[in-house]
């Protein structure tokens, strides 16, 4: 069998080697790997973390509200809301849920319904039932994770969620691989490979882990994040300011805006449905959701995607007259929902039958609100003129 001794120790990015086999699946990491030595002998006296700690104490954020030593539930709640979310719209959200739920006891003893309202609007709701479940598991045990591997046992915690809860939670040495990560170190080093393919994010989790220090380790996973937010940006990098333009490989070659490498997109289908909206003077019947799948758990209007079975439910409902329709869209990362809501107003003698038959509850808009709605249906109240 082959060896091959190419990938560099921790300590001595240039010198130290361990034995790499030849298969096939681990030419990747020997590519970036290589290219990783290769450029080390070129920047022999310029230290990337050094370089990005500079930069960080003059130009980083530290005044974030869940930048708190020894609290690692508020680095949680906030790793968790920040997971395909950009900070500016988390901070609309995590002083109201920790204000709310102020300890890991306190969120893993809520019910779903006292925790949903808070998480209503932030999109992606199965991490907010996770970040729920996980609570309670931890509370019940009386004690947070100590080790990677005990964070990555909990539900909605990756490797690289995991290494920033260790860094930043329990300032222990953590490594992450989040977007900003990604791009950083694609761009410094000029990776072309796809890193949405296992074979090289494996490959970039090692190059991440020889260039992250135990030293400041939690210094520099806010850095690193806060420079792929604020100056190495997915569009329109901030070269200039940038404390690696000088030794960053795709600066060198014209490549910030082509790297990291980018699948094209495929057309995002647009999806049909109807709403049904039946009021009662100032009450409408709403329903909740099941706890798995699309808006888990939180509060809807009835919808229905197939029009012959809207108009079979109308008739059986003994609704006839429409009196408003609108329509709104509403964008998903997966597909577009168009969606048409129709209005009948009812007597308050069928209240009570219209809930049994469609197992609803009638609220007022603002009372459904305070209990949790998806985005679209806050978009319908507004659009409608009730």
């Amino acid at each position: 069998m082959k060896w091959i001794g190419l990938y560099p120790s921790k300590n001595d990015a240039s010198a130290s080697f361990f034995l790499l086999w030849t298969a096939p699946q681990y030419w990747a990491i020997f590519v970036i790997l290589f290219v990783y030595s290769h450029a080390t002998v070129h920047m022999s006296q310029f230290s990337f973390a050094n370089a990005l700690l500079s930069w960080f104490d003059v130009h980083g954020r530290h005044d974030l509200p869940w930048q708190v030593a020894d609290d690692p539930y508020k680095v949680w709640v906030s790793e968790i809301m920040l997971q395909q979310t950009q900070v500016k719209t988390v901070l609309q959200y995590f002083e109201r849920f920790i204000e709310r739920f102020p300890t890991v006891a306190d969120l893993g003893q809520a019910s779903w319904d006292d925790v949903a309202p808070y998480w209503a609007g932030l999109g992606y709701y199965a991490r907010a039932r996770n970040l729920h479940k996980a609570a309670g598991m931890v509370a019940r045990r009386g004690h947070f994770p100590a080790t990677l591997e005990e964070w990555i046992e909990l539900p909605g915690i990756g490797p690289s969620t995991a290494g920033a809860l260790m860094s930043l939670g329990l300032r222990q040495y953590g490594v992450i691989m989040d977007g900003n990560v990604k791009r950083v170190l694609a761009r410094f080093f000029a990776i072309e490979d796809d890193l949405s393919k296992p074979v090289h994010e494996r490959a970039m989790w090692q190059l991440a882990e020889q260039l992250c220090p135990v030293e400041r380790n939690h210094d520099y996973t806010q850095a690193i994040m806060d420079l792929g937010a604020t100056i190495c940006t997915p569009k329109k990098p901030l070269c200039l300011y940038c404390p690696m333009q000088q030794h960053c490989k795709a600066h060198q070659q014209g490549l910030e805006t082509e790297l990291p490498f980018k699948k094209a997109k495929k057309p995002v289908p647009v999806k049909s449905a109807q709403v049904l909206l039946i009021q009662s003077h100032d009450q409408w019947l709403w329903q909740q959701r099941p706890n798995s799948g699309l808006w888990g758990g939180l509060w809807c209007l009835p919808i229905i995607e197939n029009p012959a079975e809207f108009e079979q439910l109308c008739q059986s409902l003994g609704l006839k007259k429409v009196i408003q329709r609108t329509q709104i869209m509403h964008s998903f990362t997966h597909f577009t929902w168009q969606l048409e809501a129709l209005c009948f107003a009812v007597d308050p003698d069928q209240q009570e039958h219209l809930a049994i038959e469609l197992n609803g509850t009638w609220l007022a808009p603002q009372s459904a609100t305070a209990m949790g709605l998806p985005t679209a249906m806050k978009k319908l109240i507004s659009a409608l003129n009730l």
